[in-house]
Protein backbone atom coordinates (compact mmCIF):
# COMPACT_ATOMS: atom_id res chain seq x y z
CA UNK A 1 0.00 0.00 0.00
CA UNK A 2 2.63 2.55 0.47
CA UNK A 3 4.23 1.86 -2.67
CA UNK A 4 1.36 2.91 -4.57
CA UNK A 5 0.52 5.94 -2.11
CA UNK A 6 3.84 7.06 -2.63
CA UNK A 7 3.93 6.72 -6.43
CA UNK A 8 -0.24 8.68 -6.66
CA UNK A 9 1.79 11.54 -4.37
CA UNK A 10 4.59 11.28 -7.11
CA UNK A 11 2.28 11.78 -9.82
CA UNK A 12 0.04 14.24 -8.15
CA UNK A 13 2.91 16.41 -7.59
CA UNK A 14 4.26 16.30 -11.21
CA UNK A 15 5.85 19.41 -12.16
CA UNK A 16 4.16 19.85 -16.15
CA UNK A 17 6.10 23.28 -16.53
CA UNK A 18 8.91 20.61 -17.31
CA UNK A 19 7.36 18.85 -20.03
CA UNK A 20 4.66 21.51 -21.57
CA UNK A 21 3.09 25.12 -21.69
CA UNK A 22 -0.03 23.79 -21.20
CA UNK A 23 -1.71 24.65 -17.59
CA UNK A 24 -4.87 23.98 -15.96
CA UNK A 25 -7.70 25.98 -14.82
CA UNK A 26 -10.01 24.76 -12.27
CA UNK A 27 -13.38 26.96 -12.73
CA UNK A 28 -15.01 27.59 -8.96
CA UNK A 29 -18.36 28.98 -8.77
CA UNK A 30 -21.67 28.63 -6.15
CA UNK A 31 -24.35 26.28 -6.72
CA UNK A 32 -27.55 26.57 -6.25
CA UNK A 33 -27.85 26.57 -2.53
CA UNK A 34 -25.68 29.78 -2.39
CA UNK A 35 -23.51 27.92 -0.03
CA UNK A 36 -22.28 25.02 -2.51
CA UNK A 37 -18.89 25.35 -4.11
CA UNK A 38 -18.83 23.39 -7.44
CA UNK A 39 -15.89 23.43 -9.87
CA UNK A 40 -14.43 21.49 -12.58
CA UNK A 41 -11.08 22.07 -14.54
CA UNK A 42 -9.92 22.11 -18.24
CA UNK A 43 -6.76 22.30 -20.13
CA UNK A 44 -5.73 25.79 -21.39
CA UNK A 45 -2.78 25.97 -24.27
CA UNK A 46 -0.39 28.37 -22.03
CA UNK A 47 0.03 30.44 -18.43
CA UNK A 48 -3.23 33.19 -17.79
CA UNK A 49 -3.05 36.23 -15.83
CA UNK A 50 -6.31 38.42 -17.04
CA UNK A 51 -9.51 36.69 -16.39
CA UNK A 52 -11.07 38.57 -19.57
CA UNK A 53 -8.35 36.35 -21.44
CA UNK A 54 -10.12 32.97 -20.44
CA UNK A 55 -13.22 31.44 -22.31
CA UNK A 56 -16.41 31.26 -21.02
CA UNK A 57 -17.41 28.02 -19.90
CA UNK A 58 -20.66 26.30 -19.09
CA UNK A 59 -22.19 23.08 -17.08
CA UNK A 60 -25.17 21.28 -16.28
CA UNK A 61 -27.15 24.13 -13.90
CA UNK A 62 -29.75 20.92 -13.68
CA UNK A 63 -27.27 19.21 -11.51
CA UNK A 64 -26.82 22.03 -9.32
CA UNK A 65 -30.27 23.32 -8.78
CA UNK A 66 -30.07 26.65 -11.16
CA UNK A 67 -31.84 25.26 -14.42
CA UNK A 68 -34.45 23.30 -15.14
CA UNK A 69 -33.32 19.93 -16.96
CA UNK A 70 -35.05 20.37 -20.47
CA UNK A 71 -33.00 23.87 -20.57
CA UNK A 72 -29.90 23.42 -18.40
CA UNK A 73 -26.69 24.97 -19.45
CA UNK A 74 -25.77 27.53 -17.64
CA UNK A 75 -22.88 29.92 -18.49
CA UNK A 76 -19.74 30.59 -16.22
CA UNK A 77 -18.01 34.21 -16.57
CA UNK A 78 -14.70 34.11 -15.28
CA UNK A 79 -13.90 36.89 -12.99
CA UNK A 80 -10.91 36.25 -10.90
CA UNK A 81 -7.86 34.62 -10.91
CA UNK A 82 -5.98 32.88 -8.70
CA UNK A 83 -2.62 30.72 -8.02
CA UNK A 84 -3.71 27.01 -7.37
CA UNK A 85 -2.10 25.95 -4.54
CA UNK A 86 -3.05 21.55 -5.20
CA UNK A 87 -1.40 21.85 -8.90
CA UNK A 88 0.82 24.34 -8.27
CA UNK A 89 2.74 25.70 -11.04
CA UNK A 90 1.28 28.00 -13.47
CA UNK A 91 -2.01 26.31 -12.98
CA UNK A 92 -4.32 28.12 -11.88
CA UNK A 93 -8.00 28.58 -9.89
CA UNK A 94 -10.42 30.78 -11.11
CA UNK A 95 -13.65 32.38 -9.38
CA UNK A 96 -16.49 32.93 -12.08
CA UNK A 97 -20.40 33.68 -12.05
CA UNK A 98 -23.13 32.39 -13.47
CA UNK A 99 -25.60 33.62 -17.04
CA UNK A 100 -28.19 31.99 -18.82
CA UNK A 101 -26.89 31.23 -22.65
CA UNK A 102 -28.55 35.05 -22.95
CA UNK A 103 -26.41 36.52 -21.10
CA UNK A 104 -28.76 37.24 -18.15
CA UNK A 105 -27.56 36.83 -14.53
CA UNK A 106 -28.50 33.80 -13.33
CA UNK A 107 -31.10 33.96 -9.79
CA UNK A 108 -28.28 32.55 -7.85
CA UNK A 109 -25.88 34.78 -8.81
CA UNK A 110 -25.28 37.59 -6.46
CA UNK A 111 -21.20 38.51 -7.90
CA UNK A 112 -23.53 40.95 -10.84
CA UNK A 113 -25.67 42.99 -8.64
CA UNK A 114 -22.11 43.47 -6.42
CA UNK A 115 -20.15 44.61 -9.03
CA UNK A 116 -22.82 46.94 -9.88
CA UNK A 117 -22.05 48.82 -6.28
CA UNK A 118 -19.15 48.40 -6.50
CA UNK A 119 -18.63 50.03 -10.04
CA UNK A 120 -20.84 53.47 -9.43
CA UNK A 121 -18.64 56.29 -9.36
CA UNK A 122 -19.56 57.42 -6.30
CA UNK A 123 -18.44 53.91 -4.53
CA UNK A 124 -15.25 54.20 -6.75
CA UNK A 125 -14.60 57.41 -5.21
CA UNK A 126 -14.75 56.12 -1.46
CA UNK A 127 -12.19 52.93 -2.53
CA UNK A 128 -14.44 51.04 0.52
CA UNK A 129 -12.02 48.52 2.03
CA UNK A 130 -13.52 45.63 3.96
CA UNK A 131 -11.96 43.17 6.61
CA UNK A 132 -14.10 40.01 6.82
CA UNK A 133 -13.29 37.19 9.78
CA UNK A 134 -14.65 33.87 8.48
CA UNK A 135 -15.42 31.94 11.41
CA UNK A 136 -15.70 28.07 10.78
CA UNK A 137 -15.94 24.42 12.77
CA UNK A 138 -14.48 21.53 11.75
CA UNK A 139 -16.76 18.28 11.80
CA UNK A 140 -15.63 14.88 12.23
CA UNK A 141 -16.96 13.30 9.01
CA UNK A 142 -19.41 10.14 9.78
CA UNK A 143 -20.78 11.56 12.89
CA UNK A 144 -21.19 15.35 12.17
CA UNK A 145 -19.47 16.48 15.67
CA UNK A 146 -16.60 18.84 16.22
CA UNK A 147 -13.26 17.54 16.15
CA UNK A 148 -11.55 16.88 18.94
CA UNK A 149 -15.08 16.16 21.25
CA UNK A 150 -16.03 12.61 22.56
CA UNK A 151 -18.40 11.02 20.72
CA UNK A 152 -22.01 11.93 21.70
CA UNK A 153 -20.20 13.93 24.94
CA UNK A 154 -19.56 17.39 25.51
CA UNK A 155 -15.96 18.96 26.19
CA UNK A 156 -15.49 20.79 29.28
CA UNK A 157 -17.00 24.70 28.94
CA UNK A 158 -15.54 27.23 27.14
CA UNK A 159 -13.04 29.07 28.24
CA UNK A 160 -9.37 27.55 27.59
CA UNK A 161 -9.88 26.63 24.08
CA UNK A 162 -9.96 30.57 22.28
CA UNK A 163 -6.34 31.13 20.86
CA UNK A 164 -5.12 28.33 22.49
CA UNK A 165 -2.16 25.57 22.46
CA UNK A 166 -2.09 21.44 23.49
CA UNK A 167 -3.41 18.67 22.35
CA UNK A 168 -6.42 18.82 25.20
CA UNK A 169 -7.26 22.16 23.48
CA UNK A 170 -6.42 22.92 20.09
CA UNK A 171 -7.90 20.36 17.68
CA UNK A 172 -7.29 20.51 13.68
CA UNK A 173 -4.10 23.07 13.98
CA UNK A 174 -2.82 21.52 11.07
CA UNK A 175 -5.48 22.18 8.46
CA UNK A 176 -5.80 25.43 9.40
CA UNK A 177 -2.20 26.19 9.22
CA UNK A 178 -2.25 23.97 5.91
CA UNK A 179 -4.93 26.42 4.64
CA UNK A 180 -3.19 29.35 5.94
CA UNK A 181 -0.43 28.80 3.47
CA UNK A 182 -2.25 27.45 1.07
CA UNK A 183 -4.20 31.07 0.83
CA UNK A 184 -1.05 33.03 0.68
CA UNK A 185 0.24 30.89 -2.07
CA UNK A 186 -2.92 31.40 -3.90
CA UNK A 187 -2.42 35.18 -4.01
CA UNK A 188 -5.13 35.88 -1.34
CA UNK A 189 -5.02 38.43 1.26
CA UNK A 190 -5.35 36.40 4.27
CA UNK A 191 -4.24 38.40 7.25
CA UNK A 192 -4.31 35.76 9.94
CA UNK A 193 -5.62 32.86 12.13
CA UNK A 194 -6.74 32.14 15.10
CA UNK A 195 -8.29 29.59 17.32
CA UNK A 196 -12.02 30.52 18.47
CA UNK A 197 -13.84 30.55 21.46
CA UNK A 198 -15.54 26.85 20.58
CA UNK A 199 -13.32 23.99 20.67
CA UNK A 200 -13.21 22.90 16.96
CA UNK A 201 -13.93 26.00 15.81
CA UNK A 202 -11.51 28.48 13.92
CA UNK A 203 -11.32 31.72 12.34
CA UNK A 204 -9.23 33.41 8.99
CA UNK A 205 -9.39 37.12 8.21
CA UNK A 206 -9.10 38.42 4.29
CA UNK A 207 -8.54 41.82 3.91
CA UNK A 208 -7.52 44.97 4.08
CA UNK A 209 -9.16 44.56 0.43
CA UNK A 210 -11.11 46.80 -1.19
CA UNK A 211 -14.11 46.20 -3.40
CA UNK A 212 -15.52 43.32 -4.57
CA UNK A 213 -12.13 41.63 -4.30
CA UNK A 214 -12.83 40.50 -0.72
CA UNK A 215 -15.55 38.91 -1.68
CA UNK A 216 -13.71 37.19 -4.39
CA UNK A 217 -11.11 36.12 -2.45
CA UNK A 218 -13.59 35.16 0.31
CA UNK A 219 -14.87 32.40 -2.11
CA UNK A 220 -11.97 31.19 -2.93
CA UNK A 221 -10.53 30.79 0.51
CA UNK A 222 -13.97 28.41 1.53
CA UNK A 223 -12.94 26.69 -1.62
CA UNK A 224 -9.39 25.56 -0.44
CA UNK A 225 -10.81 25.29 2.72
CA UNK A 226 -13.04 22.90 1.99
CA UNK A 227 -10.27 20.91 -0.53
CA UNK A 228 -7.97 20.68 2.35
CA UNK A 229 -10.74 19.30 4.45
CA UNK A 230 -11.59 16.67 2.27
CA UNK A 231 -8.21 15.34 1.93
CA UNK A 232 -8.05 15.26 5.48
CA UNK A 233 -11.24 13.69 6.04
CA UNK A 234 -12.77 16.19 8.51
CA UNK A 235 -15.76 18.56 7.29
CA UNK A 236 -16.14 22.08 7.62
CA UNK A 237 -19.22 23.72 8.76
CA UNK A 238 -20.29 27.16 8.24
CA UNK A 239 -23.15 26.72 10.11
CA UNK A 240 -23.80 30.04 12.31
CA UNK A 241 -25.02 27.53 15.38
CA UNK A 242 -23.46 24.28 14.70
CA UNK A 243 -24.19 23.26 19.04
CA UNK A 244 -26.94 24.55 20.43
CA UNK A 245 -26.59 25.52 24.07
CA UNK A 246 -23.74 27.58 26.06
CA UNK A 247 -21.21 27.53 22.99
CA UNK A 248 -20.21 30.61 20.96
CA UNK A 249 -21.91 30.66 17.42
CA UNK A 250 -20.07 31.30 14.39
CA UNK A 251 -19.74 35.13 12.17
CA UNK A 252 -18.68 36.63 9.96
CA UNK A 253 -17.84 40.16 11.18
CA UNK A 254 -16.96 42.51 8.79
CA UNK A 255 -14.53 45.50 9.58
CA UNK A 256 -15.40 48.79 6.86
CA UNK A 257 -13.83 51.75 5.96
CA UNK A 258 -14.55 54.46 3.15
CA UNK A 259 -11.68 56.78 1.95
CA UNK A 260 -13.20 59.39 3.96
CA UNK A 261 -14.10 57.74 7.42
CA UNK A 262 -10.16 57.32 6.94
CA UNK A 263 -9.39 60.93 6.89
CA UNK A 264 -9.34 63.22 9.60
CA UNK A 265 -12.82 64.02 10.48
CA UNK A 266 -13.83 60.46 9.64
CA UNK A 267 -15.18 59.78 12.81
CA UNK A 268 -18.17 61.73 12.09
CA UNK A 269 -18.58 59.73 8.52
CA UNK A 270 -18.46 56.77 11.01
CA UNK A 271 -21.76 57.70 13.16
CA UNK A 272 -23.55 58.31 9.27
CA UNK A 273 -22.93 55.75 8.10
CA UNK A 274 -23.71 53.45 11.62
CA UNK A 275 -26.83 55.79 11.65
CA UNK A 276 -27.82 54.84 8.40
CA UNK A 277 -27.51 50.96 8.87
CA UNK A 278 -29.44 51.05 12.03
CA UNK A 279 -32.40 51.95 9.77
CA UNK A 280 -32.00 49.38 7.26
CA UNK A 281 -31.26 46.79 10.32
CA UNK A 282 -34.07 44.55 9.04
CA UNK A 283 -32.85 44.66 5.57
CA UNK A 284 -29.39 43.55 6.29
CA UNK A 285 -30.76 40.90 8.69
CA UNK A 286 -32.73 39.30 6.41
CA UNK A 287 -29.59 39.11 3.91
CA UNK A 288 -26.83 38.37 6.32
CA UNK A 289 -27.07 34.55 6.35
CA UNK A 290 -29.43 31.65 6.88
CA UNK A 291 -30.32 30.19 10.26
CA UNK A 292 -28.86 33.91 12.36
CA UNK A 293 -31.54 33.80 14.51
CA UNK A 294 -30.04 30.98 16.39
CA UNK A 295 -26.71 32.72 16.50
CA UNK A 296 -27.88 36.51 17.82
CA UNK A 297 -29.55 35.66 20.79
CA UNK A 298 -27.73 38.62 22.67
CA UNK A 299 -25.82 36.04 24.74
CA UNK A 300 -22.06 34.45 23.50
CA UNK A 301 -20.45 37.89 21.91
CA UNK A 302 -23.89 38.98 20.11
CA UNK A 303 -26.44 41.49 20.45
CA UNK A 304 -30.09 40.37 20.06
CA UNK A 305 -31.02 40.23 16.44
CA UNK A 306 -34.16 42.61 16.84
CA UNK A 307 -32.02 45.57 18.40
CA UNK A 308 -29.61 47.43 16.28
CA UNK A 309 -26.85 49.19 18.88
CA UNK A 310 -23.20 50.41 18.47
CA UNK A 311 -20.93 50.94 21.11
CA UNK A 312 -16.92 51.08 21.17
CA UNK A 313 -14.95 48.46 22.25
CA UNK A 314 -18.66 46.71 22.75
CA UNK A 315 -18.41 42.67 21.35
CA UNK A 316 -22.33 42.43 22.60
CA UNK A 317 -22.81 45.36 20.02
CA UNK A 318 -24.43 45.22 16.07
CA UNK A 319 -21.70 47.72 15.22
CA UNK A 320 -18.16 47.90 17.49
CA UNK A 321 -16.35 50.74 16.76
CA UNK A 322 -12.46 50.20 17.53
CA UNK A 323 -10.81 52.42 20.69
CA UNK A 324 -8.00 53.59 18.04
CA UNK A 325 -11.27 54.88 15.87
CA UNK A 326 -12.14 56.76 18.39
CA UNK A 327 -9.09 58.36 19.69
CA UNK A 328 -7.97 59.15 16.41
CA UNK A 329 -11.19 60.58 14.88
CA UNK A 330 -10.84 58.31 11.99
CA UNK A 331 -10.34 54.38 11.30
CA UNK A 332 -13.15 51.59 10.32
CA UNK A 333 -16.12 50.28 11.63
CA UNK A 334 -16.85 46.35 12.61
CA UNK A 335 -20.67 45.15 12.11
CA UNK A 336 -21.27 42.21 14.04
CA UNK A 337 -24.49 40.82 12.62
CA UNK A 338 -23.05 38.68 9.62
CA UNK A 339 -23.72 34.72 9.96
CA UNK A 340 -20.67 32.49 8.79
CA UNK A 341 -22.44 31.50 5.54
CA UNK A 342 -23.24 35.03 4.84
CA UNK A 343 -22.38 35.82 1.00
CA UNK A 344 -19.39 38.09 0.95
CA UNK A 345 -20.83 39.57 -2.41
CA UNK A 346 -24.47 40.46 -1.00
CA UNK A 347 -22.94 41.72 2.72
CA UNK A 348 -20.27 43.75 1.14
CA UNK A 349 -22.43 45.11 -1.37
CA UNK A 350 -25.08 46.30 0.80
CA UNK A 351 -22.84 47.88 3.44
CA UNK A 352 -21.70 50.26 0.44
CA UNK A 353 -24.58 51.08 -0.65
CA UNK A 354 -26.79 51.88 2.55
CA UNK A 355 -23.56 53.40 4.05
CA UNK A 356 -22.52 55.31 0.47
CA UNK A 357 -25.12 55.56 -2.27
CA UNK A 358 -28.93 54.88 -0.19
CA UNK A 359 -30.36 58.68 0.65
CA UNK A 360 -32.68 58.39 4.10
Amino acid sequence: VFVTMSLLTDLVNLNLSETTDKIIAEYIWVGGSGMDMRSKARTLPGPVSDPSKLPKWNYDGSSTGQAPGEDSEVILYPQAIFKDPFRRGNNILVMCDAYTPAGEPIPTNKRHAAAKVFSHADVVAEVPWYGIEQEYTLLQKDVKWPVGWPIGGFPGPQGPYYCSVGADKSFGRDIVDAHYKACLFAGINISGINGEVMPGQWEFQVGPAVGISAADEIWIARYILERITEIAGVVVSFDPKPIPGDWNGAGAHCNYSTKSMREDGGYEIIKKAIDKLGLRHKEHIAAYGEGNERRLTGHHETADINTFLWGVANRGASIRVGRDTEKEGKGYFEDRRPASNMDPYIVTSMIAETTILWKP
